[in-house]
């Protein structure tokens, strides 16, 4: 970013033309109250108008030097005073002075005479004080070193006249004081010298040639003394300025009056034409106002007798509009960055019309619509500026086509086209492309799935523009969310940690952060929704009937049940939801179709024709429950049905009901484990009780021969009340026996509905203990403690 500052100061040297090359101008840091380091680090260059630099800056010293040698005469010509002015800009921030050298004059061209010599024919009637004009002399000088005077030689028939002109250059005439004489002298040489006022002093000589001839005593007289023209700087070549018209009263030879421009200083011979024989003055090249607007010509008349006489034509030059402004840039900024303030300046630049008055008068502009405006720092320099705040984001560049048109008529104008870049900064955080999200999985996925995609934009560009994306810890039921799903950094995929289970889980959210790359970052957090989609992963599970391992549940019909008698109802939950937990319910076998039927929505179970007595009394239902999944899962019961009005009647018949083939083939297998660990039980007991007795019967006899005092044994729960033994436990068994008992004992529960009746089929020929009886050595009151207890009674007596 640059700063421009107004111009702090100026400075005017004077130096001396013709100095050498590297010669000293002046302390140009000191002067201007700047540091060196300055000069370098604010990158200072000179700039000058033209194309030719002749002063140049050591930054090193902060001194100007002579770069080219200075020849005033080439530069300035005979304009004073003659200075050059130069500016120096530093950038960093972007600082402006004015320096001014001034050239001095030195002494170092002599007078001269554009003809070496200069030929008269004079009549020797000429009267005293006959003019005869005579070149001027040149002094590329100035000043005092310029051209001070002249002398003739000899004096003895002319003298010198010098008159004063408005120019400020004198006009040279030769005056005759004493008459001439043909006879006595025929040709007159004299020496014209012009001096110049250096020191030392400088001079130039012409000869005058003159010859004397016979006697024409009248000289050419000019109608008008000075002649005026306006004519303008566009006029084509040949365009005629006036006529000039000078009357020689003589006749013959003598009376023909000869015209010519008599300028030499100057360029007018090369710029205007006269006509020897009619005096008619015209323009022979075309002219230009900028480089000179005012001109004058010196026409003298001559007639052949060598009298001669002289006017001046005064041509004004006048201005047109033919000059386009000329853009200078002198110091521009390819990028700026767009927090820069307002008034930040993006570009300095210089602008030249040579036209003069409303022609030269230049205003700059840029186009509407851009955050930037144009300043005037001072005369014909100009700033660009910015106007209000940047934002890369709505433009990233700008192309600005700087306009600079003057007040001429027609008015010309140029223009130049500055490209400025527009530099990011982290302004802008990552916006999510939603407000919320809310995505859906089906359970039972993979690990690793990619569930879907969190996308977010940042209109800022490069690293701040680079997002990433982090998963914000959070929890769902105490567990970190991290162990549910996880966030890639560069792509915002989301993808699921592990397997879900809907039944276990119905969803659960959590917030993912977008953030920029920007230093500091920048970042916006979103609410992302995972909901879990059943999948039918579960089958019906059968609530009622109960079906247990070994008891066989049966429900009772009355003979005299109507149709639609509600025999039972089936009842089962699915642990899906949805459609997948819609369940039906079909009759899938029966062992009489025509008598009963299932609801297909509610699982009742229902009697469809009058119960007669030709029915059998087990009735065994096979029940499917199916969901409306895809595919659907189902689970079968299977429902025993009494058809029976007494107890008695369905015992004798349901004992067949747990005796079909595969039943016979585990009882088989049961029957022959439960027979070998019986066996086994019963030989380890009969040892174990041996080898106890024969222990008890040793210490018995060790005891009895020792003179040790015996300490009485009591075995475990033993009492001895007022000396009589008692047994603490007694043994109640509840007996139940039903006709027909040797096949099988039954067990009636107290619970339950009253027409359930509740079949073990696994109790064959030897009637239940309700509650269960222990081993025979496990029992405290067993004989084997009786008759232990008996013999320490002996042994105590």
């Amino acid at each position: 970013m640059k700063t421009v500052i107004s111009v702090f100061g100026q400075v005017t040297y004077s130096i001396p033309e013709e100095m050498s090359k590297g010669s000293l101008v002046g302390n140009i840091a000191q002067d201007l109250g700047l540091d060196v380091k300055r000069l370098k680090s604010g990158k200072a260059r000179i700039y000058t108008g033209d194309n030719k630099e002749y002063i140049e800056l050591n930054k090193d010293k902060g001194i100007l030097l002579v770069k080219e040698r200075i020849d005033r005469e080439t530069l300035f010509g005979q304009t004073t005073p003659c200075a050059l002015h130069l500016q120096i800009t530093l950038e960093d921030p972007i600082e402006f002075y004015t320096v001014t050298v001034e050239i001095n004059d030195i002494n170092d061209n002599a007078p001269s005479f554009k003809k070496e010599e200069m030929k008269f024919r004079i009549s020797e009637s000429a009267v005293i004080g006959a003019k005869f004009v005579l070149e001027r002399a040149m002094d590329l000088d100035v000043g005092v070193n310029g051209l001070q005077g002249y002398t003739l030689k000899p004096t003895d028939n002319f003298n010198l006249k010098l008159q004063n002109q408005q120019d400020g250059s004198k006009k040279v005439e030769m005056v005759l004081q004493k008459h001439l004489d043909r006879e006595a002298q025929e040709h007159l040489s004299l020496i014209l010298t012009a001096t110049d006022g250096g020191d030392p002093q400088l001079s130039g000589t012409m000869r005058v040639e003159i010859s004397v001839l016979d006697a024409n005593d009248n000289a050419p007289v000019f109608t008008q003394e000075v002649y005026k023209v306006t004519i303008t700087e566009t006029a084509p070549k040949g365009t005629i300025l006036c006529t000039v018209s000078a009357v020689d009263a003589d006749q013959g030879s003598n009376g023909k009056v000869s015209y010519s421009i008599t300028n030499t200083l100057d360029d007018v011979p090369s710029l205007f034409q006269i006509d020897e024989e009619n005096g008619l003055v015209a323009l022979s090249r075309k002219l230009d106002y900028e480089k000179t607007s005012h001109y004058e010509i010196h026409v003298q008349a001559s007639d052949d007798g060598g009298l001669t006489d002289s006017c001046k034509i005064v041509v004004e030059v006048t201005d047109t509009n033919d000059n386009q402004p000329s853009i200078n840039i002198m110091s521009k900024t390819n990028s700026i960055s767009e927090n820069s303030i307002s008034g930040t300046v993006v570009t300095i630049f210089n602008v030249e019309d040579p036209d003069s008055g409303e022609n030269g008068k230049v205003t700059c502009n840029i186009e509407d619509h851009v955050p930037f405006l144009m300043k005037t720092t001072s005369n014909k320099f100009f700033s660009l500026v910015t106007d209000s705040d940047l934002d890369r984001e709505r433009a990233s560049e700008y192309n600005i086509t700087v306009t600079c048109s003057d007040e001429g008529v027609p008015s010309l104008s140029s223009s130049v086209t500055l490209t400025l870049q527009i530099s990011d900064v982290n302004d802008n955080a990552p916006v999510f492309e939603r407000s919320s999200y809310e995505a859906y999985i089906v359970e039972n996925n993979t690990p690793s799935l990619s569930i879907f995609t969190v996308k977010a934009r940042d209109a800022d560009w490069n690293q701040n523009a680079r997002v990433s994306y982090i998963l914000e810890d959070s929890s769902v039921n105490g567990v970190p969310v991290s162990s549910y799903v996880s966030v890639s950094a560069d792509s915002g995929v989301i993808h699921a940690v592990r397997s879900f289970d809907y039944e276990q889980i119905k969803g659960f959210q959590f917030r993912v952060k977008a953030q920029d790359g920007g230093s500091p970052p920048l970042s916006s957090n979103v609410t992302v929704k995972i909901v879990i989609q059943d999948q039918n992963d579960n089958p019906p599970q059968v609530l009622y009937p109960v079906q247990t391992g070994g008891s066989v549940v049966a429900e009772m019909v009355p003979r005299a049940a109507d149709v639609g008698y509600l025999v039972t109802k089936v009842v089962a939950v699915d642990v899906d939801s949805g459609q997948n937990a819609w369940l039906s319910y079909k009759l899938q076998k029966a062992t009489d179709r025509a008598l009963f039927e299932v609801g297909l929505q509610n699982g009742e179970i229902r009697t469809i024709r009058q119960v007669n007595d030709k029915d059998a009394v087990k009735q065994r239902l096979t029940v499917i429950v199916e969901d409306n999944g895809q595919p659907s899962r189902s689970a079968a019961v299977i429902v025993n049905v009494a058809v029976a009005d007494s107890f008695p009647e369905v015992l004798s018949e349901f004992t067949d009901f747990t005796h079909d083939k595969e039943y016979n083939d585990n009882l088989t297998f049961y029957l022959v484990l439960a027979l070998a660990v019986v066996s086994f039980l019963f030989i380890t007991c009969v040892v174990v009780i041996i080898s106890v007795k024969i222990y008890r019967w040793r210490q018995s006899r060790t005891l009895f021969h020792s003179n040790l005092p015996v300490i009485p044994y009591y075995p475990p729960r033993y009492s001895d009340t007022l000396g009589t033994g008692t047994l603490q436990h007694v043994y109640n068994y509840e007996v139940c026996r039903t006709t027909d008992s040797r096949k099988s004992d039954c067990k009636f529960g107290g619970a339950g509905s009253q027409n359930v009746l509740i079949m073990d089929p696994s109790s064959t020929g030897t009637m239940q203990r309700i509650q269960s009886e222990k081993s025979i050595l496990d029992e405290p009151d067993s004989p084997l403690e009786v008759r232990k207890l008996q013999h320490f009674k002996s042994v105590k007596r």
